[in-house]
């Protein structure tokens, strides 16, 4: 009899069969990313491998950057974090899955908002994998538009060996820019990661009626104070901070460390200069360069030329090594912007964080994170006015928790409506 269905509906079969994220309790959802991830942070699991040597000959990077980016990818995502992160922001995880008591509220179901697309950035490494996580907690239907590495791709098949539910809600897919806006028709919501320029086109192309949340080019800065430079038990782990936030991803993302301030009377470079380049080289040994194409390497050298210049007049002082690696300038002109090219930093001598926060605003930068050497009230105000979203320590800017918000938005709202129920 069996058989016999099966020859005369063969579909009706397949879909009764089909397992569906909404079947699913947002505590298993949970637990299956959880145990993902935890097989991923072995760097010896063979996915993993293989999407190292992709990611590297994708963005040119070398394999320890690469390497590191996918321990602060992979190791956070636990279960605790993301159920936590989940309940402060809608209450319970159980919300997810039936109404829930709410206290002075109707009772609230947090429903699945429908299917999501997300756009992956150039640049940085499995920016686009978080959101779909957080996605496919609240239920949705995700498809990723991926990278050539395909590494957003390779994680899906593991989430699916974990649940077979993930195989038929979690996909990814090549994405060529402008040449494929156009099918971003029917999804609920898009979420992109890219510059002002392509996430202007992409929102060109979409419904009225679909929601857009693009993450546009934003820089990150940090500031030592007066207090900080007075204590010198404190500096070199402050210069290491600074180093490596600078040198990781080639000072390509929003939390790469563009400018630094100093909360010091201009002139000359105080002691901690020379111990910031010291460290930078000895990141650039830790995370050396990848493959630096010949216009990357023409902008560098072109920032140390002008630096050079410049010094060589009686203004500021430059840090270079023989191969042109990284390029540290002291004191600039503040009405030029940071150089915002690989491995160069621009150090700027300020009496205050109003001045610092000015300097932001003249040069139109986005503010996303700003690294501090101290927790001042007047250095996190001047932060957060200046547009920040994340107040951090230096050598943290790398390293965003996977539990807190990203460019300021929370994490599952965006994909989930609310369901009131009043009787």
């Amino acid at each position: 009899m069996l058989a016999r269905c099966r020859r005369l509906a063969p579909n009706l079969i397949v879909r009764s069969r089909r397992k569906d994220l909404r079947q699913i309790r947002a505590k298993r959802i949970v637990d299956c990313i959880s145990d993902a991830a935890h097989r991923w942070a072995n760097a010896d699991f063979t996915p993993r491998v293989r999407a190292t040597q992709a990611v590297a000959e994708r963005t040119g990077y070398s394999l320890p950057v690469v390497e590191y980016a996918f321990d602060q990818l992979f190791l956070p995502l636990i279960a605790e974090t993301l159920e936590n992160s989940i309940a402060s922001e809608i209450g319970s995880l159980s919300a997810l899955d039936d109404f829930i008591a709410r206290p002075g509220k109707p009772d609230g179901h947090a429903s699945p908002i429908g299917r999501v697309c997300i756009i992956s950035s150039r640049t940085t490494i499995g920016v686009g994998l978080l959101p779909a996580l957080y996605a496919l907690c609240a239920k949705c239907d995700v498809t990723v538009k991926d990278r050539q590495d395909a590494l957003v791709g390779a994680f899906f098949g593991t989430l699916a060996e974990e649940d077979e539910a993930f195989a038929h809600s979690a996909r990814a897919q090549s994405w060529d820019g402008a040449r494929n806006a156009s099918r971003l028709t029917g999804f609920d919501v898009v979420v992109a990661f890219g510059t002002n320029r392509a996430l202007q086109a992409i929102r060109g192309t979409l419904p009225a009626d679909t929601q857009f949340v693009g993450f546009g080019s934003r820089a990150s800065a940090g500031y030592v104070t007066a207090e900080s430079l007075a204590q010198a038990e404190t500096l070199e782990a402050i210069a290491a901070g600074a180093a490596r936030d600078l040198v990781l991803f080639e000072t390509e993302g929003c939390l790469s460390l563009h400018v630094l301030f100093l909360e010091v009377s201009a002139g000359l470079p105080p002691s901690f200069v020379p111990m910031l380049a010291r460290h930078i080289e000895l990141a650039n040994a830790e995370f050396p360069i990848g493959q630096r194409d010949r216009s990357e390497s023409a902008r560098v050298a072109s920032v140390r030329k002008t630096a050079e210049f410049r010094a060589s007049t009686g203004h500021g002082a430059v840090y270079s090594d023989a191969a042109c690696s990284y390029v540290l300038e002291w004191d600039p002109p503040t009405g030029e912007p940071p150089p915002l090219a690989p491995r160069c930093l621009a150090v700027i001598p300020v009496c205050n964080p109003q001045q610092a926060a000015s300097y932001l605003r003249q040069h139109h930068l986005r503010l996303e994170a700003l690294a501090c050497s101290q927790r001042r009230t007047d250095v996190l105000e001047a932060g957060s006015d200046a547009g920040g979203v994340r107040l951090t320590r230096f050598g943290e800017l790398q390293r965003p928790p996977a539990g807190a918000h990203h460019g300021g938005r929370p994490r599952i709202g965006d994909f989930i409506r609310w369901i009131d129920r009043e009787i």
